[in-house]
């Protein structure tokens, strides 16, 4: 698996949108969910969401060095795996296997898929009215490629993806969480801090030590076995609502300015590129974005 940027527009922001893409390398089926940023939620929820899709789990996956799964490589060349990691490959038991550091071309077959994502489903730059409805046309567009050829086999990817499924691992019968999860302690104010920022909970919680599970859409504030308080969303990761449009020679470039964990950048957003592919092919728009 791997995570791919590509560009787009939800709700009629222009976004950076850091896409999980995962594929089973005998069929070439592809799985892709498009997340606002790639952090620990993202990551174990790309699995989580890849997993029910196919309905199962690979017996190993191949990654790279992505500091989601690995806190360290050791001396000898073993990884030491994240807790999260830890957690979701003890829920699902399946062999992990890393690439070399720098060895991009270790991962081929998920590369492929990231750079076909980004031509084939994100190219024109689509518009859809939030992350949800972008991910259900996404999931409409892998089951489609099912119908097609890849390569040179005359097997279509659906037809070759039936001995892929026979060799998959059942789903546990249990669900697994993907979120991050952080200790933390109530302020004196009835505040817990994550990700930069506060959260409220009773005031009764004052000076007590609690768990924060930080999902995609959501973050949780848990006491014991009690959820004090939740989020409508996840802001860690926030983007600002306004889009400047500068001129740029005859075309209008827009930029985006975006702002996470403490720091800021801005991204300029490029016209979509002109090419036999895209001419063919209208935007995926989803909704009324």
């Amino acid at each position: 698996m791997d995570f791919g940027q590509c560009i787009g527009f939800i709700g009629g922001v222009g976004t950076v949108m850091h896409v999980f893409c995962m594929d089973l390398p005998h069929s070439d089926a592809p799985f892709v969910k498009a997340y606002p940023a790639e952090t620990t939620e993202a990551f174990l929820d790309g699995h989580v969401s890849a997993f029910a899709f196919f309905g199962g789990v690979p017996l190993s996956i191949l990654y790279d060095n992505t500091k989601l799964a690995v806190a360290r490589i050791l001396g000898d060349g073993q990884r030491a795996r994240t807790r999260a990691f830890t957690e979701l490959i003890s829920h699902y038991l399946f062999r992990d296997r890393f690439g070399r550091p720098g060895k991009g071309n270790d991962k081929g077959k998920v590369e492929g898929l990231v750079k076909y994502t980004q031509r084939r489903f994100m190219t024109p730059l689509p518009h859809a009215a939030s992350f949800d409805a972008l991910n259900a046309a996404l999931e409409a567009r892998c089951l489609a490629r099912q119908d097609e050829h890849s390569g040179r086999h005359e097997e279509t990817i659906g037809e070759r993806l039936l001995r892929d499924l026979a060799a998959l691992r059942v789903l546990p019968a249990g669900p697994f969480e993907p979120c991050e999860k952080k200790p933390a302690r109530v302020s004196s104010t009835a505040l817990v801090r994550y990700r930069m920022n506060d959260y409220s909970v009773p005031a009764t919680y004052a000076f007590r030590d609690v768990l924060v599970k930080g999902f995609v859409d959501r973050v949780l504030v848990v006491a014991g076995a009690e959820v004090i308080a939740r989020s409508a969303g996840n802001r860690s990761f926030m983007i600002e609502e306004n889009v400047a449009r500068q001129p740029c020679g005859t075309l209008w470039a827009s930029f985006i300015f975006i702002r996470g964990r403490g720091s800021a950048r801005a991204v300029r957003l490029p016209p979509a590129p002109r090419t036999r592919s895209t001419v063919c092919r209208a935007p995926l728009r989803v909704g009324h974005g």
